[in-house]
């Protein structure tokens, strides 16, 4: 559990980004810097308290659905993001869209990993709810529960092992 502990950013980009090399203009416009980590992560820091940490070459999008300046949501297509979301009464919950799942909450820590036909949500702190992108009934995640989302199939919550979590931190830096 020390891994999860440690966990404590994430990754987010900007209107459109492809994080290694690309530069995100737009996340200025969302309220987001970026910077890079000596793990070879990049970590965006949001005005409005979200810290992302993308895995080196991790393809994803900022979205700002509601249009108030800030980023609500972020649409991932490949690798993996770690993110904190602070704690906020009210309001619409921050989500993470992968081509086969959506996992939003209102305040925690967890990571997202997209690889083929697969997306890996594993949750740090707090608690996440997980669907298929597409349809049917979903999930909610506690700290250290782990959900894989493929094609078909049940959504099968499992508690991960602390070999699977390391691994997975490791790609984040963390």
């Amino acid at each position: 559990m020390r891994g999860i502990v440690r966990a404590g950013l994430f990754a987010l980009a900007g209107s459109f980004l492809l994080i290694g090399s690309a530069i995100a203009q737009p996340a200025a416009n969302l309220g987001c810097t970026a910077s890079p980590s000596a793990a070879g992560t990049q970590v965006w820091r949001c005005d409005n308290g979200i810290t992302i940490v993308a895995e080196s070459g991790a393809r994803f999008e900022l979205k700002d659905a509601n249009r108030d300046g800030h980023i609500d949501s972020v649409e991932l297509s490949s690798k993996a993001l770690l993110v904190e979301v602070p704690r906020k009464p009210g309001g619409n919950p921050f989500k993470v869209l992968t081509p086969q799942a959506i996992a939003a909450v209102r305040g925690t820590k967890w990571a997202v990993d997209v690889a083929e036909a697969k997306t890996s949500v594993f949750v740090a702190d707090g608690r996440v709810g997980v669907s298929r992108r597409s349809r049917g009934r979903g999930v909610v995640l506690g700290p250290g529960e782990g959900v894989d989302v493929e094609a078909t199939g049940p959504l099968t919550v499992k508690t991960w092992g602390q070999p699977r979590v390391d691994a997975l931190m490791a790609r984040l830096g963390q």
